[in-house]
């Protein structure tokens, strides 16, 4: 039987909101700390699907981690060898840094492992992964030979060298490779074929890696050159609030004309989807950025254009905030939401003519043109649980919205449903 919750119209609105610590950012530190010799500390982490499996996994291959949901601590007691168990059959549900990373973490290993995940995993791509990883010295396969999950990985360590990988589907795969490259019995050059999409998150690892002690020659993000046998050293790593969480209740601000402060995340953010507040204030609001704050008013909205290539998990709540501007959006450079959890463009666009909206649907991207007047709408969310809260904000300006499986949430923000009700 499917949930169903119902969003209520809010008036007035006036809020200070906290969201959690960065999924992304905690998925990389697990990685990261685990590879470090000696004891790390996880302060402010995540605790929702994605990270539990990735926590899950690393216990598995005989990784010693603690964690404490209640304060949001984590700690993980690295050693050598880095991984111990000598086979594994890992499931990652449809976490996708869990997924990419826990593949390129697996060959420092020494034995055989498999990794898999729920039945929209097996069709998300991760063959470019596998190739720049075999290029590199291991032995990986896509198990049923789709280039997608499950993946089959005969760990004999890593060898090192070059590897050529493209850059137009995942930033993930980049970032997979370039946190195990340190950790190579030689130097590792990442050659990127083509475009490199959200730079922004190879920013992220790359900036998690320097205080982890890797360093990394980034040539204009088309070569990176890693050395050899500096690994990582033991930290204490504070996670900062995640942007992408923050986006929605930012959204909020702009879709009721109202404001909303979220505290954690400022304008020295690592983060690529903290610049979402830009676009907002393109559209027509008010942005006040403070070294730990971001707040941003409400106004008239108007459409606009918008190459969401840096932040495309945002495209999603982009799109619903435009059906209430005034004139068209143009969201573009975003064609990596079709591997996502769901197919993100061809949901969007399916999702947001129930409202009466008309939106063209684009290979890149798609165009929004907003009516005089919305329909309420029940909301399918195709267990994306950025489907679910973007969607969600529509119904805080029209009455009768509606959203199906409002559990998915669980992914990245558990308890999303319950902050937004508190506003």
């Amino acid at each position: 039987m499917t949930n169903t919750i119902e969003i209520k119209p809010i008036k007035n609105l006036d809020a200070v909101v906290t969201v959690p610590g960065s999924k992304s950012i905690t998925n990389r530190a697990l990685i990261l700390g685990a590879l470090a010799e000696g004891k790390s500390s996880i302060k402010n982490g995540l605790f929702s699907d994605d990270t539990k499996y990735m926590i899950a996994a690393l216990k598995e291959l005989g990784i010693d981690v603690s964690d404490n949901p209640v304060d949001c601590s984590i700690s993980i007691n690295g050693s050598s060898p880095i991984i111990t168990a000598p086979s594994a059959n890992l499931f990652v549900g449809n976490a996708g840094t869990a997924m990419r990373f826990l593949t390129a973490f697996l060959t420092l290993g020494n034995g055989r492992f498999e990794i898999d995940g729920v039945e929209r995993m097996r069709s998300r791509p991760i063959q470019d992964l596998i190739d720049g990883l075999n290029q590199l010295g291991t032995d990986a396969v896509s198990k049923n030979g789709t280039g997608c999950p499950p993946v089959l990985i005969n760990a004999n360590s890593l060898k090192g060298g070059i590897c050529r990988v493209k850059g137009d589907l995942s930033s993930q795969y980049i970032s997979a490779l370039l946190m195990v490259a340190p950790c190579a019995a030689s130097d590792v050059t990442i050659e990127i074929i083509g475009d490199l999409v959200s730079k922004r998150y190879v920013d992220i690892t790359l900036s998690i890696m320097k205080y982890f002690g890797a360093d990394v020659e980034n040539r204009s993000y088309n070569e990176f050159i890693i050395k050899s046998g500096a690994g990582y050293a033991a930290k204490e790593y504070y996670v900062e609030a995640d942007a992408s969480s923050a986006s929605y209740f930012l959204a909020a601000a702009a879709i009721t004309g109202g404001k909303v402060r979220v505290n954690g995340i400022g304008r020295g953010s690592v983060q690529g989807d903290a610049n979402f507040s830009a676009l907002l204030e393109k559209m027509g609001c008010k942005v006040e950025k403070g070294d730990d704050y971001t707040e941003v008013t409400g106004g008239p909205l108007k459409g606009i254009d918008a190459d969401m290539s840096e932040m495309p998990d945002l495209a999603q709540t982009l799109a619903v905030a435009a059906i209430f501007a005034k004139g068209k959006t143009r969201i573009t450079n975003v064609a990596n939401l079709r591997i996502k959890e769901t197919d993100r463009i061809k949901a969007v666009v399916t999702e947001l003519a129930k409202f009466g909206v008309k939106c063209v649907e684009h290979e890149d991207g798609f165009e929004i043109e907003p009516p005089l007047s919305l329909n309420p709408a029940v909301i399918d969310t195709y267990d994306d649980h950025r489907m679910a809260m973007s969607f969600a904000l529509a119904g805080l300006n029209v009455e009768g919205v509606k959203i199906n499986d409002p559990e998915c949430v669980s992914k990245s923000f558990p308890d999303f449903f319950e902050r937004l009700k508190k506003l």
